[in-house]
C-alpha cells in the first residue's frame, strides 16, 4: 500500500504536467486572465433580438463586443407574447455569472425591461431602436403614439397553432418590401436573407401590456435610428427621454445593428464601462 501511494505521488504531477506542457506561461509582467476577472469582472452581454428579425442581425456587433474582450450570449427571443418571452429571457439570465448588460432592439426591448425587474445582476439596459414601455403600455400602441410608421402596409397575417389547440395570428413582412420598410440601408443582397430568415412575431406580443419597467431602477442607454420606419424615431426619442436614458441618435433604419454595428457596439460599451 506504502507503495502504490508512493506512485502515485510521483505519478500525478507528472502526467499532469504533461497535459498542461503546452499551455503557454502568463508573462510575469500581465496579471492572469482569471486574476483580472476575479477583480473586475467584464458584464456579459446579452444581445436579445426583436420581431421579424433573429440573432444573427447581432453578428456584427458580437464580433466587436468578443474582439473588446467581452462574454457575449444572443439568444432567440420567442416572439409568441410578452410575458412568455420575459420569462423565457429571464431563465436564460439565469444561467449567466455575474454582472450582466442586457441590449434589447425592437420589441426585444419590452422583453429587456420586463426580465431585469427585480434582477440585481443587470447593471444597464441598452435599447437599440426599441420599445421601452411603461407598466400598461404596448409596443403597438406606443408605435401608434406618433406619425411616421408604415409596418402596418407591409406586414401579412398568417395563423399558427396554440399549445391549447386554439389559432394564434402572426404576422410576417412581405419579403418584396422587407429591404425598404426594415433595412433601407442594408445591401439589397443581404436584406433579401434578412427577409427569407425573418421570425414572425405574435399580434398577442405586440399588444400584450408591460408590467412593472426595470428602466425605473436601472440605468440605461438608447440608440435612436432616425430613418425607423417601424418605430417612429419621435416614439424611440419620446421613450428614451422618459426613461431618463443616455442619448444617441444615428441616420439609419430599423435595421441598425445590421447596417451600423460599430455605433451600436459603442453604445454597448459605453454603458459596459459606466457600470464597473
Amino acid at each position: 500500500m506504502q507503495l502504490t501511494r508512493r506512485i502515485l505521488a510521483l505519478a500525478v504531477p507528472a502526467t499532469l504536467a504533461a497535459l498542461i506542457g503546452a499551455a503557454p506561461a502568463t508573462p510575469a509582467s500581465r496579471p492572469a486572465a482569471a486574476d483580472t476577472d476575479r477583480h473586475d469582472p467584464r458584464p456579459t452581454i446579452v444581445l436579445v433580438h426583436g420581431a421579424f428579425a433573429d440573432a444573427s442581425s447581432w453578428s456584427g456587433t458580437i464580433r466587436r463586443l468578443q474582439h473588446a474582450g467581452y462574454p457575449v450570449l444572443a439568444p432567440a427571443n420567442p416572439l409568441r407574447g410578452l410575458a412568455a418571452d420575459t420569462a423565457y429571457l429571464r431563465s436564460v439570465l439565469a444561467s449567466v455569472d455575474g454582472p450582466v448588460v442586457l441590449v434589447g432592439h425592437s420589441y426585444g426591448g419590452a422583453v429587456i425591461s420586463g426580465a431585469a425587474a427585480g434582477d440585481s445582476r443587470v447593471k444597464a439596459l441598452v435599447y437599440i431602436a426599441a420599445f421601452t414601455p411603461d407598466k400598461g403600455e404596448s409596443a403597438a400602441g406606443l408605435a401608434a403614439r406618433f406619425p411616421g410608421s408604415t409596418l402596418g402596409d407591409t406586414v401579412n397575417p398568417r395563423p399558427y397553432p396554440l399549445p391549447d389547440g386554439g389559432t394564434g395570428t402572426e404576422l410576417v413582412i412581405e419579403r418584396a418590401r422587407f429591404h425598404g420598410q426594415f433595412a433601407a440601408d442594408v445591401p439589397a443582397g443581404e436584406a433579401a436573407v434578412m427577409a427569407a430568415t425573418q421570425r414572425p412575431v405574435a399580434t398577442a406580443a405586440l399588444e400584450e401590456k408591460a408590467g412593472e419597467p426595470a428602466w425605473k431602477t436601472i440605468p440605461s442607454w438608447a440608440l435612436i435610428a432616425t430613418a425607423d420606419k417601424n418605430i417612429p424615431a419621435a416614439a424611440e426619442r419620446w421613450m428614451a427621454r422618459r426613461a431618463g436614458s443616455h442619448i444617441t441618435e444615428v441616420d439609419a433604419s430599423h435595421a441598425v445593428a445590421v447596417s451600423r454595428p460599430a455605433v451600436v457596439t459603442h453604445v454597448i460599451l459605453a454603458a459596459a464601462r459606466a457600470t464597473r
